[in-house]
């Protein structure tokens, strides 16, 4: 019997729940040799249930790891692709008595090594890595206003991503234009925001802030799209990387400091 080690599982609860059940139907498939009975339509309902379940799971997987844009998602998919494409070569309506369990014994040996191998070699690695548009809690300043509108730009820069490399979006140029047009409209009015809270709380660097937001906001001033007449994809992946690099350290290493200042203020009556 294969039994769902702590090896195996991945602290996605859907996606361990799904796997431990993959191992039972493998149990399942054992215990039916060892059993003196025909096989062949016990063997024909779990290929079947087995079938349906991979796919259902197998979406749900590819599902979460596109939600979180996993990069290993292209390789599951074709390990996803194989599995299927092995499984559905097997049928046990055609097959003479003597060779149904043969050919049940191989195919249980073949799904209790792939599942261990693929949960094992590549589950495992299911959100291990961190994408680069994500707003993690590194960034994360303790002022929930300017969180949530630090968490919708990056959304705003990881949208203006996708679209540039959407194969399957024909008007790419004005999708990637109006999202543009929406990060600077959105930018200019979160630096308001910010701007008005850093004075309210009286903060000491706020004209370095003001100056900052001022140079980003220029920036984005600059960009002509329209203007843009060779190598366009390689000029639009060097503005998304600025985007998402002033961003990132923006944040790291200026409007963090906005939350540690408002902690130490908020504890220096407690030290009187």
């Amino acid at each position: 019997m294969y039994e769902f080690t702590e090896d195996c599982r991945l602290g996605i609860p859907e996606l361990d729940k799904e796997h431990q059940h993959l191992f039972s139907l493998v149990n399942d498939g054992y215990l039916l040799l060892s059993l003196n009975k025909e096989l062949r339509p016990a063997a024909r309902n779990l290929l079947k249930h087995l079938k349906d379940y991979a796919n259902t799971h197998f979406d749900h997987e590819e599902s979460y790891m596109k939600k979180i844009d996993d990069p290993e998602l292209p390789s599951q998919i074709q390990e996803h692709k194989a599995f299927i494409t092995r499984i559905n070569n097997v049928d046990f309506t055609t097959l003479p008595d003597e060779q149904v369990k043969p050919a049940l014994e191989n195919l249980l040996d073949y799904l209790s090594r792939w599942l261990l191998r693929h949960i094992i070699g590549s589950d495992t690695l299911i959100g291990k890595y961190e994408s680069p548009f994500a707003f993690t809690s590194k960034y994360m300043t303790g002022i929930d206003d300017i969180d949530i509108e630090h968490r919708r730009l990056f959304e705003m820069v990881k949208e203006t991503n996708d679209i540039l490399h959407d194969d399957l979006i024909f008007d790419k140029y004005d999708k990637f234009l109006s999202i543009l047009n929406q990060l600077k409209t959105y930018a200019k009015e979160h630096f308001s925001h910010e701007e008005a809270y850093m004075e309210e709380i009286n903060y000491p660097d706020i004209l370095k802030q003001q100056e900052a937001h001022a140079a980003f906001c220029d920036k984005l001033a600059e960009i002509r799209l329209e203007e843009i007449d060779e190598n366009q994809e390689e000029a639009l992946e060097n503005l998304v990387s600025f985007l998402l690099n002033w961003l990132s350290t923006h944040i790291l290493r200026m409007d963090k400091a906005i939350g540690d200042y408002l902690s130490s203020q908020l504890k220096e009556p407690m030290l009187n």
